[in-house]
């Protein structure tokens, strides 16, 4: 199973490739792909639940995905998502919440950029927890830096941001994702940065990537984001299959004889015995 010196040890060697999951059979496939790193990401407030925001899901819809995706994984390094309120309101509290991961079989947690970021992280850190730090554009707190729009789009906000990657280093991380920031600031803070940086919608020069599985698929079709990009178009075959089932159960062409089972001869005759 990947550990955290093993990503630390692919920066400037060997990209690092990470994808969200949210359930067994999604995490056997991604970690049979041999993807780096599997994120049971907030998102799946989004893609799998419906809902508007990533601020709707706390720690018992997390922790429900992330025994679901532990299950299946072998190889890949598992990390927690830290989800809205867990980790804000003090250092003991994030520490706690953090420590449900791990004992569900998580080998990180992954936190968002706040004000008191730093001083959490580091708890968590001392407490023995490995800690992923997420900086630029941070959907739990989007309203306020302006919604969800891409961020450090000028040179006062982008040095803001490479100030909070170099402070979420200082605190113990074991590595950044850049969300949402110009390819040219990615590349700053990917060089001042002597931990991986991973990049989603932050440019090629990051340490690694990261998407969300059901926009690389096809399979969410609410919104795509500029910076993902489709690998697949499952949505459409979906339809397409259930439509032919739907036909095929109505025209009585399934279940046929081979996806039917038979008694055998002589408990057939004593079947019809009782009628």
């Amino acid at each position: 199973m990947k550990t955290i010196k093993d990503i630390i040890s692919q920066k400037s060697k060997q990209r690092i490739t990470m994808l969200t999951a949210y359930d067994y059979p999604m995490a056997s496939f991604l970690d049979e792909a041999g993807i780096d790193i599997i994120l049971v990401g907030d998102s799946l407030a989004n893609v799998v639940l419906g809902l508007e925001s990533t601020t709707e899901v706390g720690m018992k819809e997390m922790l429900h995905h992330t025994r679901a995706v532990v299950r299946a994984v072998k190889n890949a390094m598992v990390v927690g998502d830290m989800p809205f309120d867990s980790y804000q309101s003090n250092p003991k509290a994030a520490v706690d919440n953090a420590r449900q991961f791990i004992e569900e079989g998580c080998q990180a947690i992954k936190l968002e950029w706040f004000q008191d970021c730093p001083k959490v992280a580091s708890a968590i850190v001392k407490a023995g927890i490995a800690v992923m730090g997420h900086v630029g554009l941070t959907p739990q707190t989007a309203r306020g830096i302006g919604g969800m729009k891409v961020q450090g789009k000028d040179a006062v906000s982008a040095k803001a941001i490479i100030k909070n990657a170099l402070a979420m280093q200082d605190s113990g991380c074991f590595s950044v994702v850049l969300e949402c920031i110009p390819q040219e600031v990615a590349q700053v803070i990917t060089g001042k940065l002597k931990i991986p940086t991973i990049g989603i919608g932050a440019g090629p020069y990051c340490d690694g990537q990261v998407l969300v599985i059901h926009d690389l698929l096809g399979l969410f079709t609410r919104y795509q984001p500029k910076f993902s990009k489709k690998y697949a178009d499952l949505g459409p075959q979906i339809v397409q299959a259930v439509k032919k089932y739907k036909q095929e159960v109505i025209s009585g062409q399934f279940p046929d004889d081979a996806h039917s089972f038979h008694l055998p001869q002589d408990e057939i005759k004593k079947l019809r015995a009782y009628d």
